[in-house]
């Protein structure tokens, strides 16, 4: 069976990552947090995973990027990149959920822990995130939303089962949802290695994104619509 050597860039949130994949196994990952400047660290880092691949028999398959919801900057860069590497190479370009990679990411570090739901937040402005719901088998269970936080927020999701909450979104949240089934997880960001799964997944399902057309989900979008308050 040939496996999908795919290239991933998470440029979302304040961390630039990349990672390259043949099938689910990672051959390559790097990422940096420290401040945003994706536009420096990017395409270093492409380059040291084109040379990993050069190590290899192996050809790129499919880029994958973050579609957001996220930073306008990050997204801009991470996308016109993605999108300037399948035009050259002349391969698919695959889209990938930023709130599914943070749910994963989540999922490994609570080991995956069932009957609970896991909200992914991404911040937006004073007291808004950009939110939605999953499961433990990342089957989405209220659909990604803007929303208000206040006291009675995700009043329905918390009085039925605990909920974990996490992103860069969640902790302005910890003093105003004090529900006693929410939980927060601390330091939870995407990264490109945690889209390997969604994007190989996408690949065998020949869900590709247009290049010429695919455009992310800037939060740029999310502030200029009302959000709604006390989502349930």
């Amino acid at each position: 069976m040939n496996y999908p050597v795919i290239l991933h860039i998470e440029t979302s949130t304040n961390v630039c990552s990349v990672a390259l994949s043949e099938g689910f196994n990672c051959l390559f990952s790097k990422s940096n947090d420290e401040k945003m400047n994706h536009a420096a660290l990017l395409s270093v880092y492409i380059a040291e995973a084109l040379e990993v691949l050069k190590t290899t028999t192996k050809r790129l398959d499919a880029i994958a990027v973050s579609s957001g919801p996220g930073s306008y900057t990050g997204l801009r860069i991470g996308v016109s990149t993605a999108k300037g590497l399948c035009y050259g190479l002349d391969i698919p370009l695959i889209s990938v959920s930023t709130l599914e990679v943070m749910t994963i990411t989540a999922l490994k570090a609570v080991n995956g822990q069932e009957n609970v739901l896991y909200c992914p937040m991404i911040d937006a402005r004073r007291m808004e995130v950009y939110a939605a719901f999953y499961d433990a088998q990342l089957e989405l269970k209220r659909e990604i939303s803007a929303d208000i936080i206040s006291l009675d927020s995700y009043s329905k999701q918390l009085a039925d089962q605990p909920v974990y909450f996490f992103g860069n979104g969640a902790e302005k949240c910890k003093s105003t949802l004090t529900h006693p089934n929410a939980r927060f997880i601390e330091n939870i960001f995407p990264v490109a290695e945690n889209m390997i799964p969604l994007a190989v997944e996408a690949f065998n399902r020949n869900q590709f994104a247009d290049v010429a057309y695919f455009e992310p989900f800037y939060l740029k979008e999310f502030q200029t619509t009302a959000p709604k308050k006390n989502q349930g």
